[in-house]
């Protein structure tokens, strides 16, 4: 595991630490786990990104075409 001297403005820092606290866990580990959010939500969206960019946009509406036209389901109606 690498070590990495990070500077967080005076707010963040104590902001963070309070919340750490509130989760029962290490300033450290709270920090480990943003970082680790923040690169999955940035992959995922490059996944969907490319995988949008192969889409046929005509597809979704042969699709659509083949499902009956029926009223929602009890529950299922739009307000």
């Amino acid at each position: 595991m690498s070590q990495f001297a990070l500077r967080l403005p005076n707010s963040l820092h104590g902001y963070a630490k309070e919340v750490a606290q509130q989760d029962q866990t290490s300033l450290n580990q709270f920090i480990v786990t943003a970082v680790a959010e923040k690169l999955s939500a940035m992959r995922t969206e490059e996944f969907f990104r490319e995988r949008t960019a192969k889409a046929k946009p005509n597809r979704l509406d042969k699709i659509l075409a083949k499902v009956p036209d029926m009223p929602p389901l009890k529950g299922d109606e739009l307000p």
